[in-house]
């Protein structure tokens, strides 16, 4: 039997974190996406988090809390590490307006996330390579769930344009570890809950022109 759409969970949570509902058009464009990410992590592991439910939870919300909060004016934006696509695939859905970068230096996960571009008819790039060959000054990076955070902090820090912005998904905890990684190139600008568990937090910091 097919699962359940996932409307009821997703808009749910979305209220119970404060926010609005999320429309039709971008429910539909998230069930196709997870139809995806479902069938591709049978074969290859995408994430970790591999239910339905959790996914949504985790996941989805998690990257539309983030893309409603991005600071107004972003026109380009690199996801750094985007693994299975998040939060970069929801801001691109979310934001049609914004160029995003997909960076993903793994091969077979740098695939899925091309093959999702193609399914889901968004215009975000694909990077397969490490970000550090990038062309600096993008307006807004994103990190979640990279591997050896802080070292990926400094490599998005180097990344970011003047007054341009880097967006954070982590915990509280990591947080505190990270403050020391960034130096005074940053301010700290805004810090919001996010829908999970482990205070999970979004921290917006912007660069110094």
């Amino acid at each position: 039997m097919a699962e359940a759409p996932i409307a009821g969970q997703l808009n749910g949570l979305l209220v119970q974190a404060g926010e609005h509902p999320a429309d039709a058009d971008l429910v539909s464009k998230l069930e196709l996406y997870l139809a995806l990410l479902l069938r591709w992590n049978a074969r290859m592991n995408l994430t970790a988090v591999r239910d339905q439910e959790s996914i949504v939870s985790r996941h989805f919300v998690e990257s539309i809390i983030c893309a409603r909060h991005l600071p107004t004016g972003v026109e380009t934006l690199l996801d750094l590490g985007s693994g299975a696509g998040f939060p970069g695939i929801p801001i691109a859905l979310c934001h049609p307006e914004i160029a995003v970068t997909l960076a993903e230096s793994q091969g077979k996960k740098a695939a899925f996330l091309q093959e999702a571009v193609r399914t889901l008819k968004i215009s975000a790039k694909v990077h397969s390579g490490r970000a550090e060959l990038l062309q600096k000054g993008f307006d807004c990076v994103t990190l979640r769930a990279v591997d050896k955070m802080a070292e990926a902090v400094q490599t998005a820090s180097d990344l970011v344009a003047p007054d341009g912005w880097l967006v954070l998904m982590t915990t509280e905890a990591e947080w505190n570890q990270l403050k020391s990684r960034i130096g005074t190139a940053f301010r700290e600008s805004d810090v919001h809950p996010l829908n999970g568990t482990e205070h999970r937090i979004l921290v917006l910091i912007q660069k110094s022109d």
